[in-house]
């Protein structure tokens, strides 16, 4: 490998350190030591069989995190990738923690659950997934600009994220919005044994540049002068003068994890000569010693700690099971398309801290099926277009909520939501999991329309709810007509339920509330927030027509032709919250009849009506319930009306399933 960097030339201008004097060198130095020390002894504890699973060191990369970090207030919000703990200890100084996660102890950061890559606390977030945390901490710089205040977030990437789309995505929402952070490149040649000459094309500065972001380089050789520049960097983004992409020449000593490293002896030789930190111990002063010995004693302390402190305790796989309880409703017939606009107009007057964010979401075109109509108008600055950024747009939302506000995303169709998957998957839903059981939610609700007769053709009428169902952390509901929307949004606006994604079937956004529902059968929901509706004739019923969503008109008017046709009575179950499952209550409706039919929309493999006929068989093994499923004749869904139609389960479907259930 050539050299990485020619170290910047000595600026005489006195450092200061977060504006008010000089910098104590030794403060520096220390942490540098300090992190050091952890690095080392992780490879030694796993080398003894202490650690399981992996561990990312930055040994010779350590004064990128102590300059940097040295120039942090309270309120700034750090952003690493993999290899984070030198990040971790430079802002939180929390010896005693690292070492207790990365040795999965119930007292570590996040009490074991996330190792060596995923640490997260007040004021720090890392993830294994490169470039993953940088939408989430766009946000959290968006959060802090619109209160006003004069936080930063500082966001670490490696030379391998250049080649992440999503690092783009947000460079360009930075520059555009003006947003308070800072981006690191901590720039060692190699994605993980790639050398950066096998994998990046043209300019890396021109990359942050062309989207207008100022850019500076530096170096971890001339650790003083990395501290001035990195001060200005950060100074800058807090005075409002916007992001800045600072790029730091560095070099990793140590294998990417444990003992991986095919990289020429001799060229990582050369860097251990040049190495700060050995370069310091040469000179054999008795300062650099006693700093470098208290490095090590409180490392030992900490190990020492870690190693008779108690295992963790398991987490909960499921929401505590509630107790169904239904009560009758009246649905006032408005529009869904009117009551969800009115609803989210009334969620940003209560909740001055929330934010809409969206493609198109602004007046006067107002979102693709004109939910957000005029909104802008009212809450200037609060209802935001963005690019067309999908996965960039739901981590900024994720970083407004872990910073306290409430961010409602609208993804234009259900089928971009793809774009987000890793957000929703990898990030958002994983924050509470390391934060803890008892941490405040990250409330970020993600809105999309799902579903086809629309004749919008295959990319644009799918129902990819599956691909959610089943994510730990990640709540997905699904509106239906018998729900009046109000209530669903001022249920999510008041928070508390962590990442949501909210289905709206395209077909409800014209339809009346509670329209659809057989004369003479009564509405009933349950107690719950997201709440399970029945249909049915004062409770009785030979057959069970269960499904979500868009599928609820379809199941009723099959429930009324039921009824009128053939005289059999039966009874509509539609679930809004379809994960995590409330199973118990549902298995009990159901099995009040002699079957159930399960009806949805799109392909049936691994779906909701697979899992919730699984789910009846285990629980009642021995029942001689009849069941059914009906699924579309078609996927994907063609563009073509006559075509279109077979790709949803139609109502003569349902019925014909129901007449066997009973002939059963």
């Amino acid at each position: 490998m050539p050299e990485v960097a020619t170290p910047a030339r000595h600026d005489p201008t006195p450092l200061r350190s977060n504006g008010s004097g000089p910098p104590n060198r030794s403060d520096i130095i220390r942490t540098a030591f300090l992190i050091r020390a952890v690095e080392e002894r992780l490879l030694d504890l796993f080398a003894e069989g202490e650690l399981v699973g992996t561990v990312h060191t930055c040994i010779g990369q350590e004064f990128s995190a102590a300059a940097i970090g040295d120039h942090l207030r309270g309120g700034d919000l750090v952003f690493s990738n993999h290899r984070c703990h030198g990040h971790y200890i430079a802002a939180t100084g929390d010896v005693a923690g690292l070492i207790a996660e990365v040795m999965g102890r119930a007292t570590g950061t996040c009490q074991g659950r996330g190792g060596s890559q995923h640490l997260c606390r007040d004021g720090f977030l890392s993830t294994g997934i490169l470039g993953g945390g940088l939408p989430i901490a766009a946000g959290a710089a968006l959060a802090a600009k619109v209160r006003g205040g004069h936080q930063v977030s500082v966001a670490f990437i490696g030379d391998g994220t250049l080649g992440e789309g999503i690092l783009y995505e947000v460079l360009n929402i930075a520059s555009l919005w003006r947003l308070p952070i800072v981006f690191v490149l901590e720039d060692n040649g190699y994605a993980q044994s790639t050398p950066q000459s096998d994998a990046l094309a043209g300019d890396v500065a021109a990359r942050a540049s062309a989207f207008g972001v100022p850019t500076g380089e530096a170096d971890t050789w001339d650790w003083e002068t990395l501290w001035r520049r990195a001060g200005l960097a950060i100074d800058a983004a807090r005075n409002g003068r916007g992001p800045y992409f600072l790029r730091v020449a560095t070099y990793r000593l140590r294998a990417h994890s444990k003992g991986d490293d095919d990289r020429c002896a001799a060229e990582v030789a050369h860097y251990e000569r040049r190495d700060p930190l050995n370069r310091l111990v040469a000179t054999g002063r008795s300062d650099i010693e006693r700093l470098r010995a208290e490095a090590q004693h409180q490392v030992d302390d900490a190990t020492t700690a870690a190693r008779i402190a108690p295992r963790p305790r398991p987490v909960p796989a499921d929401e505590p099971t509630r107790e169904l309880r239904l009560h009758p409703v009246e649905l006032d017939g408005r529009r869904f398309v009117d009551s969800l606009h009115d609803a989210l107009a009334a969620a940003m007057r209560t909740h001055p801290e929330l934010m809409l964010l969206g493609e198109d979401i602004e007046a006067p075109y107002g979102g693709a099926f004109k939910v957000t109509r005029e909104l802008s108008d009212d809450h200037p600055g609060k209802v935001r277009n963005t690019p067309i950024s999908e996965a960039a747009i739901v981590g900024v939302g994720t970083g407004l909520a872990l910073r306290g506000m409430r961010a409602f995303v609208e993804i234009m169709f259900g089928d971009f939501m793809t774009l987000a998957t890793d957000q929703l998957v990898n990030q958002a839903s994983k924050i509470a999991f390391l934060r803890g059981l008892d941490a405040e939610p990250v409330d970020v609700v993600v809105r999309t329309p799902m579903g086809g007769r629309r004749g919008y053709g295959p990319t644009h009428s799918q129902t990819l709810d599956r691909l959610f169902l089943g994510t730990p952390g990640l709540r997905v509901v699904a509106a239906n007509s018998l729900v009046d929307p109000a209530d669903l949004v001022a249920t999510l606006g008041r928070g508390g339920y962590g990442p949501t994604i909210l289905l709206e079937n395209k077909l409800l956004y014209g339809r009346r509330i509670g329209s659809t529902a057989p004369k003479g059968f009564t509405v009933e929901h349950s107690d719950d927030p997201f709440p399970l509706a029945r249909v049915s004739a004062d409770g009785r019923a030979d057959v069970a027509l269960v499904g979500y969503g868009g599928m609820c008109d379809q199941l009723l008017e099959a429930c009324d032709t039921l009824f009128t046709r053939y005289d059999v009575l039966a009874q509509v179950l539609c679930p809004m919250q379809i994960f995590p499952m409330q199973w118990a209550g549902l298995l009990e409706l159901i099995t009040q009849g002699r079957g159930v039919v399960v009806a949805e929309e799109g392909p049936g493999f691994a779906g909701f009506g697979a899992e919730l006929l699984a789910q009846l068989v285990e629980a009642r093994p021995d029942s001689p319930l009849q069941c059914r499923r009906v699924l579309p004749k078609q996927t994907p869904i063609p563009a073509a009306r006559e075509l279109e139609r077979d790709a949803i389960p139609q109502v003569e479907d349902i019925v014909a399933a129901a007449l066997a259930v009973m002939d059963g």
